[in-house]
């Protein structure tokens, strides 16, 4: 997140400022319309689910009494056929007697039953099912128990209260709802009892029912046990739009269902559709009442609504982009010159001066006025850059001769006194082998033919001045410094490792003792050249440390002085600092009563090790 807030802050920055007025003006005026747009669409959309799930409600439950009205005419239906005694009476007597008797029946008793059924509309078909070896099957109306599937279910009829609804019939059950109901006689003597069926088409029970009469929602009559099983209208917009679809979107409704009515809508998923669903639950039918809607059906007005306010807004900011370009394009025109002349400032031409065209006491208005500041402000550039240079180069020479000084002479004036008050006190012909040693010390601090020696022309130096100390002081001062005959002839400055020798020397070594002195060197992130010095003597007290490391962080102005002699530390840290840069120096590391290690950062490409 503050990574991206970086880039746009960036990208704001470096933008022209035409593309920030447009940016400003679309904030103040663009955005708040389209947001306050969005909102007033989003209230559209939910005031428009709402009425549309009220709406939805009220239809499930008016289809529900519809429903439940259709289904109390089946079982008034049934009630009156029952009532023709003599009817029933006779379907369970012998109908193989004498034909008279059988022609009377047809005239009288079946026309009854037969008018009954066609006082119906709704009623397709009505049948008897008799346990009755002696019926007679020349009616449809008419047949033996043996024809009816399953033979079995007057079981579930008598566990039922004898009569129950089924949406898909065992006869025709693809099209038709079945009534059943049990026909129960005095003194009978069947094994079986008599079974009416009372069959309904579904496209006749159901017709306006299901018809689409331009709603959001569609219609289906789902069976409570089998989700496979139900009754919706094929020609329906909804199904056709579906396609292969509907039977997962009816099947997730189905999942879903419970006989106890839920308050708020089944909400389904198919693909990238989103459904609701409402429903009531038929307790005789065993089935339930859905209106399904599709979401982006519902929303489909506001959906248009955005394109529109999209299409709006489009135009809107294209005109303000129009506008305040042309009005930038005149406002800024002259001082894209003081732009171009910054770019030509930046590639280094300092003589990039604006051609404001003013005459002679003009003063132009404000971008003039800039105009004329920025060549002024050229011309002192230029001045002072000079002025700097020839400054920065007389103060720099003038340290350096200042440090070379005060090394050669301190030190050659402390090393030859002290060879004079020791052989005057010791009277020694060992004495030699210490000029000997001085004298290379003298000639390799004396003799500058370069500012830059190799890493093991120092290194011998410093091995001459150890055999000098040993034998002046009576010492046991012991160098290692075993390193690859390649890493000695690496380029060096001059005299940048001797002095911090000389400052473990004398502060190192407990007094009458001894100390070892161990020079390493190693690349840092092939940028760096480290060269370590380490000794394992008394250490440098926690405070003084801490004093030493803040000089050579620059966080202090107290000045380092660490040996007797006041040559300090902070001549090399200086020396370094003032030719590479600040990524150069020193670093001082102790523990007191363990070791102190001083490392010398120099840059590690030999081309950058310039003079002193």
């Amino acid at each position: 997140m503050k990574a991206t807030l970086t880039t746009a802050r960036r990208l704001y920055r470096n933008s022209r400022i035409s593309q920030k007025l447009f940016l400003a003006f679309s904030l103040m005026i663009a955005i708040p319309a389209i947001v306050v747009s969005f909102l007033f669409i989003r209230t559209q959309e939910s005031q428009l689910y709402k009425e549309a799930m009220a709406e939805g409600s009220n239809h499930v439950a008016r289809l529900n009494e519809r429903l439940r009205s259709r289904m109390d005419i089946l079982e008034n239906a049934s009630a009156t056929a029952l009532t023709q005694k003599a009817f029933v009476d006779f379907i369970h007597s012998n109908m193989r007697g004498e034909g008279l008797r059988l022609v009377k029946f047809k005239q009288n008793q079946y026309e009854q039953m037969h008018n009954i059924i066609q006082s119906h509309e709704m009623i397709s078909s009505l049948s008897f099912y008799v346990d009755n070896p002696k019926v007679y099957e020349i009616w449809p109306e008419i047949y033996h128990y043996s024809k009816f599937r399953p033979q079995d279910y007057w079981m579930t009829l008598r566990d039922e209260g004898g009569a129950a609804f089924r949406l898909f019939s065992f006869r025709d059950g693809s099209d038709t709802l079945s009534y059943y109901r049990l026909v129960r006689l005095q003194g009978q003597q069947q094994k079986l009892p008599t079974i009416m069926e009372i069959r309904a088409r579904h496209s006749v029970f159901f017709s306006d029912l299901l018809e689409d009469s331009g709603r959001d929602f569609f219609t289906v009559i789902m069976d409570g046990s089998d989700a496979s099983r139900n009754v919706y209208l094929p020609g329906h917009e909804f199904p056709q739009k579906a396609g292969e679809k509907l039977d997962d979107i009816l099947t997730g409704v189905h999942e879903q269902l419970e006989v106890l009515e839920q308050k708020t809508p089944i909400k389904i998923h198919s693909g990238d559709q989103t459904y609701y669903a409402l429903y009531r639950y038929i307790a005789p039918l065993n089935a339930y009442v859905v209106d399904i809607a599709s979401r982006q059906v519902m929303m489909q007005g506001p959906r248009n609504w955005y394109l529109i306010v999209i299409a709006v807004t489009s135009c809107v900011l294209l005109l303000m982009l129009l506008l305040v370009s042309r009005m930038t394009r005149r406002i800024f025109r002259r001082l894209e010159k003081v732009l171009v002349s910054m770019r030509k400032v930046r590639r280094g031409q300092l003589d990039a001066k604006i051609d404001t065209g003013l005459r002679e006491n003009e003063t132009g208005d404000e971008i003039d006025y800039v105009a004329v500041s920025y060549n002024n402000m050229l011309d002192e550039i230029q001045r002072l850059m000079t002025q700097v240079v020839d400054k920065q180069l007389i103060a720099k020479n003038a340290q350096l001769h200042s440090l070379h000084s005060q090394i050669n002479s301190h030190f050659l004036y402390n090393a030859l006194e002290s060879i004079r008050m020791r052989a005057e006190v010791e009277r020694q012909p060992a004495i030699a082998g210490a000029l000997v040693s001085l004298g290379s010390l003298l000639r390799y601090s004396m003799m500058w033919r370069s500012d830059t020696v190799t890493l093991g022309e120092e290194l011998a130096n410093i091995q001459s001045y150890i055999r000098f100390i040993n034998f002046m002081e009576g010492g046991n001062i012991e160098l290692a410094a075993d390193l690859p005959p390649e890493v000695q002839r690496y380029n060096i400055p001059k005299m940048c490792m001797q002095p911090i020798v000389e400052n473990a020397v004398h502060h190192a070594a407990p007094s009458g003792g001894s100390v070892h002195i161990g020079i390493s060197v190693r690349v840092e992130k092939d940028s760096l050249l480290l060269i370590e010095i380490r000794d394992d003597g008394t250490g440098v007290d926690p405070l003084m440390l801490d004093s030493l490391q803040s000089v050579l962080l620059g966080h202090s102005d107290t000045p380092i002085i660490s040996s007797n002699s006041g040559l300090g530390l902070e001549n090399v840290h200086k020396r370094l600092q003032l030719h590479y840069g600040s990524d150069s120096g020193l670093w001082i590391d102790s523990i007191q009563g363990a070791y102190t290690s001083v490392t010398i950062r120099l840059p590690w490409e030999n081309v950058n090790l310039g003079g002193w």
